[in-house]
């Protein structure tokens, strides 16, 4: 959107209509052109912003993936060894069970 350049009155007396309007056309031709280099040179830094924060996620991510990847392999041991710690009790504990009910058993048929 330019912004139109508009003169005193004693300009366009001084110099008269034509001359005034083309000084204020120029002016504007190189406004607009200096704003459309300034947009192209944003877009251009823009586009490399953002070419350098998707490399540097895409870096995040795979650090993430690595160390989430670590942390969950060793909650699987820490898992597995738990899992192993309470099977070995269980069958303990089951053992007993079985072995003293299997001699109370035994006692009462024993018994007669």
């Amino acid at each position: 959107m330019p912004v139109t350049l508009k003169l005193s009155r004693k300009f366009y007396q001084a110099l008269g209509e034509d001359v005034t309007n083309e000084f204020v056309d120029a002016l504007n031709n190189v406004d607009a052109a200096y704003r459309s280099e300034l947009r192209d040179t944003i877009e251009h830094h823009f586009s490399r912003f953002d070419a350098k924060l998707e490399q540097r996620l895409t870096t995040l991510r795979a650090e993430l993936d690595i160390k989430w990847t670590e942390r969950w392999t060793t909650l699987d041991a820490k898992f597995d060894r738990n899992l192993e710690r309470l099977k070995t009790e269980l069958l303990r504990w089951m053992f007993g069970f079985w072995v003293s009910t299997l001699i109370g058993l035994g006692a009462l048929f024993l018994r007669r």
